[in-house]
């Protein structure tokens, strides 16, 4: 964060100093967890019914924090006192970044793929200058300020990933950080239990490029209807990124190879040149697309983002993170999160990675899917089956309608099997599991990811010595020695 004095910070958050000198400096990271203070930083305390922030205030004082910013004092701890934390928080977030006017604010949302693009764009980004992004997917109202706290006088972009759980949360995110660049990604049934309809997901994800102001830029992905129809909601310049022949940073005579890697042609107005990633899936073209046409729009010329593109790795982690064990057995763990959309890329994914053995699909529930949910899960399991899966391994019974879509398509000469939970799926994958298979494992947060941590951990116990996953690291902030 830039240094700012107490009273500086009492102004932007419109609190009240207690205990505090109004001229002592800001200097280091601004913290909700007392165990990441330093020295010179602020201290946030949360109330909360289990944890409540002000117990450590001392400790955060005494590790070397400036001040607590709060709701209520302590003794002896300099308090910047606040109605409401949070509130607070995303104020001062406002408040350096307005003091940053050589920041390029790049804000991305999206059904599915936003944690994946927004690493992708910052791995881009860094190449240009110093650059700030968020570990994993801290989009929402707590992680998004934390992490534009970070920014400081030397960043050039920092980009955001927004979140949303209802109409309004984007436009509110957007508050805190106005976006000089929008990229909407999809709209699809993701947290459908949560919006009521496709129409207000696609109306709540639309407020990214509302935000935008005139001489701003919208990327917008001209494959998706939706998407592509933002264009009227902003009065910001537009780029379409896609497939389509209406986009302006197209891929073109795409190819996957054996390992599910794609290749492309890339092509823009400056031009074409080949393109080879090292992610897996397909679905990773319109990804790296949309970090293409951000990008092209900070100055990175055509034949180093060609090379920039091929060299991308994985960041975040189980995002189709692919590993290789020593019996042969390749692993794809993209068991973070799941929902029809993500999981059918994910299940082209493993349908194009097929060798010599089989491909073995470990599926778990699929969350917030409102009046959906059975359908959803159906689609999957039809999905699966008519991709020719050869082994579907269904987690819990809340994900039995993805059974019954697999067994309902007739000429599948697959087998699916509905196991009670994760240690059921680890146990026919130990017993079954031959060289040459491939097996994806692919679930909402409801501990799928037990299954792929058990194969990995069999694998190191064989004595695996080497991964297909990129070994970059996940800071939140990126520097010319690492990408975020």
């Amino acid at each position: 964060m830039i240094p700012l004095t107490l009273a500086e910070v009492a102004a932007a958050v419109d609190g009240r100093l207690v205990a505090a000198d109004p001229d002592a400096r800001v200097t280091g990271s601004v913290e909700f967890d007392s165990r990441k203070v330093s020295p010179g930083g602020l201290f946030v305390a949360f109330p909360g019914e289990k944890v409540d922030g002000h117990d450590y205030a001392a400790g955060a004082v005494d590790s070397g924090a400036v001040a607590v910013l709060g709701t209520r004092e302590v003794p002896g701890v300099p308090m910047v006192l606040v109605g409401d934390a949070l509130d607070a928080m995303g104020r001062l977030a406002r408040a350096v970044v307005d003091r940053l006017p050589g920041l390029t604010v790049i804000g991305l949302t999206g059904s599915s793929g936003k944690t994946t693009t927004k690493d992708l764009i910052a791995q881009l980004a860094v190449r240009l200058g110093p650059t700030v992004a968020p570990p994993g997917s801290f989009n929402n109202e707590l992680g998004h300020p934390h992490t534009a706290l970070q920014a400081g006088p030397e960043t050039r972009y920092l980009v955001m990933e927004k979140g949303a759980r209802g109409v309004g949360h984007v436009r509110y995110l957007c508050d805190v950080v106005p976006p000089r660049i929008s990229v909407v990604l999809n709209v699809g049934v993701a947290h459908l239990g949560e919006f009521g309809s496709v129409e207000a997901i696609a109306l709540a994800k639309g407020e990214l490029v509302e935000a935008l102001p005139a001489d701003g830029l919208a990327v917008l992905n001209a494959d998706d209807p939706r998407v592509d129809a933002m264009a009227a909601r902003t009065g910001a310049r537009v780029v379409r990124y896609g497939e389509s022949e209406r986009a302006d940073v197209r891929a073109v005579d795409v190819t996957v190879d054996g390992r599910g890697r794609p290749s492309y042609t890339l092509v823009t107005p400056e031009g074409s040149a080949p393109v080879r990633l090292g992610l897996t899936g397909r679905h990773q073209v319109s990804n790296s697309l949309a970090a293409a046409a951000v990008a092209r729009e900070l100055g990175l010329p055509l034949a180093d983002l060609a090379v920039a593109l091929g060299e991308l790795g994985l960041v975040s982690t189980r995002r189709m993170d692919v590993f290789e064990r020593p019996d042969g057995v390749t692993v794809i763990d993209d068991s973070y999160n799941a929902n029809p959309a993500s999981t059918g890329v994910a299940l082209r994914a493993l349908a194009s990675m097929r060798g010599t053995g089989r491909t073995v699909a470990v599926l778990g529930y699929m969350a917030e899917l409102g009046d959906f949910e059975r359908e959803g899960h159906q689609q999957v399991g039809r999905l699966a089956a008519e991709l020719g899966i050869d082994r579907l391994l269904v987690v819990g019974e809340p994900a039995a309608p993805i059974h019954e879509g697999a067994t309902a398509v007739g000429n599948w000469g697959g087998e699916s099997v509905l196991l009670t939970d994760q240690a059921a799926a680890v146990e026919v994958l130990r017993s079954e599991l031959r060289p040459g298979d491939v097996v994806l494992v692919k679930g909402s947060r409801y501990r799928t990811w037990e299954v792929a941590d058990a194969l990995r951990a069999d694998a190191s116990a064989e004595g695996a010595t080497g991964s297909a996953r990129s070994e970059l690291a996940s800071p939140a902030v990126a520097t010319e020695d690492g990408s975020a």
